[in-house]
This record gives C-alpha cells, sequence and structure tokens, in this order.
C-alpha cells in the first residue's frame, strides 16, 4: 500500500493490498497477534508513504546543527508511522474482538450427517447442507462490513486529529479520478470504505470455510471432534470462494460504474461565473527565504510577477502561503514596493503573509483589493504539529522549539472563520489543510464558490508537492468547485470540479500562469450532509451481527 502514492504511484496495488492483513488476521489465533500484524502492515504503509518528512533535514538555514537536524527528521518520521501504525493495530483488534462474538459451529443436525461420509479419508468432497453453507457466507459479507465500517471510523476520528495525511482514498489521487467522484457522496471516507471492502472480499474468497470461528463438530453418527484448522469442505468451499470472488468482482466494477456516472456530468460554466486568476510561484528557497536575500528576492519577484499578470488583465492574483514573510501591515504602512504595485494597477491580490494577534502571529492569506484595502484575511487553522506549533510545550518546549523558524510561535485560526471576497464566498486552505476534507466541506456548504489553496513545500523532497497535489484534486471532486493552487516552489495550478488537472506548473521554478475558473454553488451530498456513510455501516454491521445470530441457531449455529 505504501507503493501507491507519489513517489511510486502504483495506485491500482490498493485494491489488493490489504489482503494479506485481513487473511493474517481472521486466521489469527491471538488479538496480540493480529495487533502486531496491523502494526507491522501499518508501518510499511505509512512509513513509505509519509518518508518525505524526512526532507526537512538538513535544518542548518534555521541555526540547527547538523546531528540534531537528523534526529529531529527521524523522531517526526518514526513518530508519525507509528501513529498510523497503531491505528492499524487498533482495526486489527477490532476485528479480532468481532471475530471472536460470531456465532460457531457446534454440531450439525442428524439427517444431514446421515446423507454425507464425513470421512475426510474416504470422501473429501462433502457438502455441508445448505443452511450451513449460507451461514458461512453470510459471515463472509459481515466481517466484511463489519471491517469496512470500522476502518472508515478509525480513519474518521484520526481526521479529527492534529496529525492526518495518509488515510487510503488518497492512495487513487490524482490519477483514478473516476473512483474519487465517490467522494461526492460522503467524503473521502467512501473512497476508503471501497478499496477495505474489495479487499475484504477478495481476502475472504481466499480464506477456507475451516477458518471461520469453526470449533468443532459433533456429529451423531461418527461423534467426530475435529480442529478446525484441519476439517474439510470440498465442493461447498469452492461454491464460496466464487461467489465471493464474484461479490468483489461485480463490487469494484459497480463502484466504478456509479463514479463514471458521477464524472460524465457536465460542468456549467457562464461568463457571469468567471474570474480570471493568475498565479505567482515565487520559488523561493527555505534556505533563504527568511533572511535578506530571501526578503529582496521575494518582493521583487512578486512584485514583478504581480505586475505582469495585472497587465494580462486578470481579475485577480494568488500568492502562496506566506509568499512575504512579513507583517503585512508593516507591508502597507511603509508603503512597500509589493503595496505600491497594487495601488499602481488596481487588481486585486490573495496575498500570503503573517497576521497579528495580539502577542502571536497568524499565516494569514489576505484579500487585498485593487484600492489598497485588506477586505478580508483568513488565518490558518490547521497548523503544523512541531513545524508552526508544539504540542504539549511546557514538556517539549525547550527540546524542540528550535524546529519552528518563528520567533513567536504562531496561533491558530478559528474554525468556523469564512473568507469573503468581492468575487464572492472562497474556500480556503493554507498548506497542511488540504489534507482535512471537512475543512473544505465545511466552506463549501456556507457558500464558497470556488477554492483557494496557498502552500509553501519548499522544506520537503518532490514526493511531498505531489502528494499535497493529490490531496487539492480530492478536495476539488468532493465540493465540486474549481480549485487554484499557488505553492512557492511547486506544484501550483488549476482543477476543475471533476479534478481535471487545467495546468501543472513545475517543479522549483519561478512560474506565472493567468487561467479562468468558474464560481459554483452546487451542493453535493458530502457537502449537505457530511460523512453519513460511516455511521450507516457501523449501525447495518450491528443489525448484521444481531440477525446472523439468530440464523445461526435456526441452523444449529451458536
Amino acid at each position: 500500500m505504501g507503493l501507491t502514492p507519489s513517489p511510486t504511484e502504483a495506485w491500482p496495488l490498493a485494491w489488493i493490498a490489504l489482503v494479506p492483513l485481513w487473511f493474517i488476521v481472521v486466521r489469527g489465533q491471538s488479538i496480540r497477534g493480529n495487533a502486531l500484524s496491523g502494526l507491522i502492515w501499518g508501518i510499511g504503509y505509512h512509513g513509505l508513504a509519509l518518508f518525505w518528512i524526512t526532507g526537512i533535514h538538513p535544518m542548518d538555514w534555521m541555526g540547527v546543527p547538523w546531528l540534531a537536524s537528523i534526529a529531529i527528521a527521524l523522531f517526526c518520521w518514526i513518530f508519525i508511522t507509528l501513529w498510523g501504525a497503531l491505528l492499524v493495530a487498533v482495526w486489527a483488534i477490532g476485528i479480532s474482538i468481532t471475530q471472536s462474538i460470531f456465532p460457531s459451529i457446534k454440531w450439525v443436525s442428524t439427517k444431514a450427517t446421515q446423507q454425507h461420509d464425513i470421512n475426510p479419508d474416504i470422501n473429501p468432497d462433502i457438502n455441508l447442507p445448505s443452511p450451513t453453507q449460507n451461514y458461512f457466507l453470510l459471515t463472509s459479507c459481515l466481517r466484511v462490513l463489519i471491517g469496512t465500517g470500522l476502518w472508515c471510523a478509525i480513519e474518521t476520528l484520526w481526521s479529527m486529529s492534529p496529525l492526518y495525511w495518509s488515510g487510503l482514498s488518497y492512495t487513487q489521487s490524482p490519477h483514478n479520478l473516476i473512483i474519487l467522484h465517490l467522494g461526492q457522496l460522503s467524503g473521502p471516507v467512501t473512497v476508503t470504505a471501497a478499496i477495505v471492502a474489495v479487499n475484504g472480499l477478495i481476502a475472504e474468497s481466499a480464506l477456507t470455510l475451516n477458518k471461520f470461528n469453526v470449533t468443532s463438530f459433533n456429529f451423531a453418527r461418527f461423534n467426530v471432534e475435529t480442529d478446525h484448522n484441519n476439517l474439510p469442505y470440498g465442493n461447498a468451499n469452492g461454491e464460496q470462494k466464487s461467489t465471493l470472488l464474484g461479490i468483489a468482482i461485480g463490487l469494484l466494477i459497480s463502484l466504478h460504474l456509479l463514479g463514471w456516472l458521477l464524472y460524465s456530468q457536465p460542468i456549467e460554466q457562464s461568463n457571469d461565473s468567471a474570474i480570471k486568476v493568475g498565479i505567482i510561484q515565487g520559488n523561493i528557497p527555505n534556505e533563504i527565504k527568511l533572511y535578506s536575500a530571501g526578503w529582496r528576492r521575494a518582493i521583487k519577484g512578486y512584485t514583478t510577477g504581480y505586475q505582469t499578470l495585472a497587465d494580462q488583465k486578470v481579475d485577480a492574483v494568488l500568492t502562496p502561503e506566506t509568499a512575504l514573510p512579513f507583517l503585512w501591515e508593516e507591508q502597507v504602512r511603509t508603503v512597500s514596493s509589493f503595496y505600491s504595485a497594487i495601488l499602481d494597477k488596481g487588481v486585486l491580490v490573495w496575498v500570503g503573509g503573517y497576521g497579528q494577534r495580539e502577542r502571536s502571529l497568524t499565516n494569514s492569506l489576505f484579500t487585498v483589493t485593487g484600492t489598497g484595502e485588506t477586505f478580508s484575511r483568513y488565518d490558518k487553522v490547521k497548523l503544523v504539529p512541531l513545524g508552526e506549533y508544539i504540542p504539549f510545550e511546557e514538556f517539549l518546549g525547550h527540546l524542540i522549539d528550535r524546529l519552528s523558524p518563528l520567533d513567536a510561535h504562531l496561533a491558530p485560526g478559528k474554525p468556523d472563520q469564512l473568507l469573503e471576497t468581492p468575487f464572492g464566498q472562497a474556500v480556503v486552505g493554507i498548506c497542511y489543510e488540504s489534507a482535512f476534507a471537512d475543512h473544505f466541506r465545511y466552506q463549501a456548504a456556507a457558500g464558497g464558490q470556488f477554492i483557494l489553496t496557498a502552500s509553501n513545500n519548499a522544506h520537503y523532497s518532490n514526493t511531498m508537492p505531489a502528494q499535497h497535489y493529490a490531496q487539492d484534486v480530492m478536495r476539488s471532486i468532493e465540493t465540486d468547485r474549481w480549485t487554484v493552487r499557488a505553492t512557492n516552489t511547486g506544484y501550483s495550478g488549476i482543477v476543475d470540479p471533476h479534478g481535471k488537472t487545467v495546468w501543472l506548473s513545475g517543479i522549483n521554478t519561478y512560474e506565472l500562469h493567468a487561467d479562468t475558473i468558474y464560481r459554483r454553488q452546487t451542493r453535493t451530498l458530502y457537502v449537505r450532509w457530511g460523512n453519513w456513510l460511516t455511521p450507516v455501516l457501523l449501525g447495518l454491521g450491528g443489525i448484521g451481527w444481531l440477525v446472523l445470530g439468530w440464523f445461526g441457531v435456526g441452523v444449529g449455529l451458536e
């Protein structure tokens, strides 16, 4: 699974990569062993997918010694890897618990056993009675339902934490746009559910019936007590394998057909809703960004870029996160060259810079009109742990305080803030916020008509900007909005509501681009109702367990 996102981008592997873990957990004999298997699988996935975090080394540009820089980079990578892996272990434990409470076979009716010679040496191709076969099939399907709901629930809780990035859904972005359209139904968890369910059904088809908590058979004719690992099931097992594999293939095809139906919907575009937007990718390396050389380069590059785009008759210009690493109020007060260019050209700009709230700084995006008025301001809500703020600062502050490039730690913005602009309300995400789908859903539900994202990924390897772009593609599809993304070093771009890339910049290059986007006021099911799928899956799983228990008693199971 770790090979599915950038840099490898082997996204089809996601549809089979969970099968080995599922197989091991269902066959597992102990909760501890299953938890360990989940932990190992999680380390493999998150460790590979998030290896780009080590790109923060070296941090000598922040004055961090070389060895300390390595230690910090390794600590960050190991911590976020184990955090994600722990959640997979919790899932494995949950499957083990539900596995233990499934009804198990204790006996089969005398009539049934009289019709079949159960001695494996004489007749290895016995068929179990039809009700018993149905029970096993239902057990497999119920385990897939519960396993899918449990994974979605854990991932949902994970997305509410400060550390979230590598949910299973992003393994399909930006390549499998058809399946990503399922996100319009209930958000990214819909894609996750599809991946887990298909993997589960494939795994269940590979499992033999004797692995389904069958503890013993007390046959009236032979009174045979047999271990569940040695009991043969012959043709019944083959029929169930074919059925489950057929369900898996049918589900995979059906989900893609549903995604295709959503993907094929036309995008309405009218001149009245059009905005011609310019993007500046400043390409200021982090090594100089916060020093005088970087400040001069930023002022010059963004001023020149703004003037060039304004001459192309754009309606607005978007700059990256902290494009001008200063307090914006100081730029206004001192009438900097960039601010002077705004007054001269009269074109609105969304400028990334620092704001101030009491004694703290904010990572902000300012809407500045052509008259120089600061029309509105958005403060970043989802700050990066360790990079922009220090969790448990009273305990860890002295240890890793130097990881922050700011003299003052950043203050988060209010979760319910909205960005009003002269073009209408915008949906905004600054850098790390792109991973949090509900952050975008809230703003779209409140009236956001287009998406603006501003980022600075200069301190990571090229893998991170590619994964970040994949996150924005998902947000665009889920909310059915055009997205304009400006980054410091790449990848900047324009994405339409179907996730198609209209334009994508290069990496580590200075670039200017102007394109037209369109304001939209549609409301997908996800925008309307949020993540409704997870509670539905859990509810159906609970009902299914009760029904299966009743059915098990009816066929001689308990």
